[in-house]
């Protein structure tokens, strides 16, 4: 066969093509496992973390059972917040709509920026807590001294008052963590290694940043 054959030619592109796209999806899905996962985890309640933006709570019948919801904060070394639950733990109905509260205070001299992970406990009862309304993985940034309060409305599903796998739940722990943004260390590190002059120069003309919302 000659080397010159169009049609081997073709074949050899065509290979080369599907091999090239082969390559080029398993690359993508790499970097795309962290982000496809969580989402998976939210829209499941896979690893007991919570469902967002579900349906509407049903409300809460006359008589319906009660089930206790706990909350616990977390906060990394790295973000130099006090981050704390407005409330050690609440009462409600199964089916009723609940709010609840965060707090978060920055100790740090310039601003920083955070972002929150969370998931409930035990994590069977994650596809049955309802998220209507968080701040979880939308970034936070606090001036230097400032504290902010960030609501949390969820409801549980009365159907885990059903399921032989979790009838016997009576109280759900909520927890989140708060993390210091990679971007927002990236900017501290730099500024520390730049020395106490640009640091001062920082800390006497911060730039405005937006205030931390839900």
């Amino acid at each position: 066969m000659s080397v010159n054959d169009p049609d081997l030619a073709r074949r050899n592109r065509r290979v080369a093509f599907v091999a090239g796209g082969i390559v080029a999806g398993m690359l993508g899905l790499s970097f795309a496992a962290v982000p496809l996962y969580t989402l998976f985890c939210a829209v499941t309640g896979y690893g007991g973390t919570p469902q967002i933006n579900g349906p509407a709570a049903p409300g809460a019948e006359a008589g319906a059972r009660t089930i206790t919801v706990r909350f616990n904060a977390n906060t990394n070394p790295g973000l130099p917040w006090r981050f704390q639950p407005g409330q050690n733990a609440m009462q409600m109905q199964l089916g009723a709509d609940a709010l609840a509260f965060y707090t978060a205070r920055s100790n740090a001299g310039t601003p920083t920026t955070g972002i929150s992970t969370y998931n409930v406990t035990p994590e069977i009862a994650g596809p049955y807590f309802h998220k209507v309304h968080c701040f979880c993985f939308d970034e936070q940034t606090l001036q230097p001294g400032q504290e902010v309060e960030m609501p949390i409305s969820f409801w549980v599903d009365p159907k885990i008052a059903t399921d032989p796998a979790t009838r016997d739940i009576r109280t759900i722990t909520l927890s989140y963590t708060f993390f210091r943004t990679l971007a927002d260390a990236e900017r501290a590190g730099a500024l520390a290694k730049a020395g106490p002059h640009v640091g001062k120069s920082s800390d006497a003309s911060p730039q405005p940043s937006p205030t931390a919302l839900p």
